[in-house]
C-alpha cells in the first residue's frame, strides 16, 4: 500500500497536468488540489512505511481515498461523450472498495 501511495503521489507532483482535468471545476483551480493530493499521498506512504505510524497511515489512506471521490465523479462527468474512457472511469470506482477495506485493515488491526 505504501508503494502505491508513493507512486501516485510522485506522479501527481511530477506530472500534475495528467490529473488537472479530474478536479471538479466547482472546487476552483485544479493545480493546488492536484499538488496537495500528491503531498497527502506521499505523507500517507511515509506513515504506512513505518511500523510505529502504520495505524495512523491506515487512517490517512482512508481519508485520501475518500477525499478523491469527487475526482472520480468528475471523471465520469468529463468522459460521458467517449464510451471507452467512460467505461474505464466506471471500472475504476469499484476498485475503491478493496483499497478502502485494506486501509481499514491497517487502521484497525485485530
Amino acid at each position: 500500500m505504501a508503494a502505491g501511495f508513493t507512486g501516485t503521489g510522485l506522479f501527481h507532483l511530477v506530472r500534475p497536468r495528467a490529473y488537472d482535468w479530474m478536479i471538479p471545476p466547482e472546487l476552483g483551480p485544479a493545480r493546488p488540489w492536484v499538488l496537495g493530493s500528491g503531498v497527502a499521498e506521499l505523507a500517507t506512504a511515509a506513515l504506512l512505511a513505518a511500523p510505529a505510524t502504520r495505524r495512523a497511515g491506515g487512517w490517512a489512506a482512508l481519508a485520501v481515498l475518500v477525499g478523491v471521490l469527487p475526482a472520480h465523479a468528475q471523471t465520469l462527468r468529463a468522459t460521458r461523450g467517449d464510451r471507452t474512457k467512460l467505461a474505464v472511469a466506471v471500472a475504476r470506482i469499484p476498485l475503491q472498495v478493496p483499497m478502502i477495506s485494506a486501509a481499514l485493515r491497517v487502521a484497525r488491526p485485530r
